[in-house]
């Protein structure tokens, strides 16, 4: 039942993610010149097209929606990587990717409460859209990535066998 629960939150990363990727799409597409404008909800201080042509989404060395689509594909295939055991299996791929949803969740969150009130004094909300689904991302990564750190602080018996993925550097007897 518990590994039943680690897929529907993996369904749900996917989700997250996709929704995230239309987002940023549609950042792509403006920040490339494929499109001149991105339409904006009708209330105050919402002017996405200032937010994505401002100096900070550029920051990085290519435009921000591009690598942020990127990171959302890489969030699909982390993923989809592994069984329905993996974090037991291969503990590192679950704790790799809350690791790296952590990150991007960190420096999404720096976009929505400091750069564009503070700095810009204009909203995106395709902006925010991918804030929401960068913390959305690591929320429900997290009880996997902990059962996975539990099974790396679990001491191993002395008389397991190796796992088959480890090199075994015994001599052979004679």
């Amino acid at each position: 039942r518990r590994l039943w629960r680690d897929l529907r939150r993996r369904r749900g990363i996917v989700v997250f993610s996709l929704i995230g990727m239309v987002s940023m799409a549609a950042v792509t597409l403006y920040q490339m010149g494929l499109i001149r404008h991105l339409p904006d909800p009708p209330l105050p201080r919402f002017d996405s097209d200032r937010v994505n042509e401002s100096n900070t989404a550029y920051q990085y060395g290519a435009p921000d929606g591009t690598l942020t689509l990127a990171g959302h594909a890489t969030n699909v295939v982390l993923t989809a990587y592994g069984g329905i055991r993996r974090a037991t299996e291969q503990p590192w791929v679950s704790i790799a990717a809350s690791g790296k949803a952590g990150i991007e969740a960190a420096v999404a969150a720096k976009y929505l409460f400091y750069q564009m009130p503070v700095v810009e004094k204009k909203w995106c909300g395709y902006c925010i859209v991918d804030v929401l689904m960068h913390i959305g991302v690591f929320a429900l990564t997290l009880p996997e990535a902990a059962k996975a750190i539990h099974v790396f602080m679990k001491p191993q018996s002395r008389t397991s066998s190796p796992e088959p993925h480890t090199l075994h550097l015994e001599p052979e007897p004679l």
